[in-house]
């Protein structure tokens, strides 16, 4: 013991401290940790699926990430379209970070507040049906849809909800494919 303290002492005066040097245990039997996840209360363990707040910080953080890792690639693009034969290096570069701050901050809001919108609908409507099945996914995105475009008039609410519909339902159909047939 008194090998391993003079070993650790090479740096002079100096000595790192381990608080379990003394014990003559190994820390996996010190410590009974559990593996499954821990519920303060037992409605909370029987819930298969995220709260409604959980659900909504998701769905924004990933539709505002997303959009914005898509918006700045399209914007790097216009910016290296946009760029002249006299510019120089440090104005190419100006132009690049501000075509894809701009355009990124553009779609990471856009698909934040869809993420939003359908967390709050999905949320909502499997409080008021008390199913979580995919029914209410897709209504969720057929609203989510309706609601974005409601400003620009009725048929470009109804091109939205349908679109949000089939591609909710296309996502909840892909999920499930790779669930049954996707070993992971």
């Amino acid at each position: 013991m008194e090998n391993q303290r003079i070993s650790q002492n090479d740096n002079g005066n100096r000595r790192l401290y381990n608080p379990y040097q003394d014990l003559q245990v190994p820390i996996q039997n010190l410590y009974q940790l559990p593996t499954s996840p821990e519920f303060l209360f037992q409605e909370e363990a029987v819930a298969q699926r995220r709260s409604w707040g959980e659900n909504l910080t998701y769905y924004t953080g990933i539709g505002y990430l997303s959009g914005s890792v898509a918006g700045a690639s399209k914007g790097l693009v216009a910016g290296v379209k946009a760029s002249e034969p006299g510019d120089t290096v440090k104005l190419r570069i100006n132009r690049i970070l501000n075509a894809s701050g701009h355009t990124g901050r553009n779609f990471g809001n856009r698909a934040g507040v869809i993420g939003l919108m359908y967390a709050g609908l999905e949320s909502g409507i499997v409080a008021v049906r008390d199913t979580d099945d995919v029914v209410n996914s897709v209504v969720a995105g057929l609203g989510t849809g309706v609601l974005y475009r409601a400003a620009a008039g009725v048929r470009s609410a109804a091109v939205a909800g349908a679109i949000g519909g089939v591609v909710v339902g296309a996502a909840v159909t892909a999920k499930q494919v790779l669930k049954r047939y996707v070993p992971i």
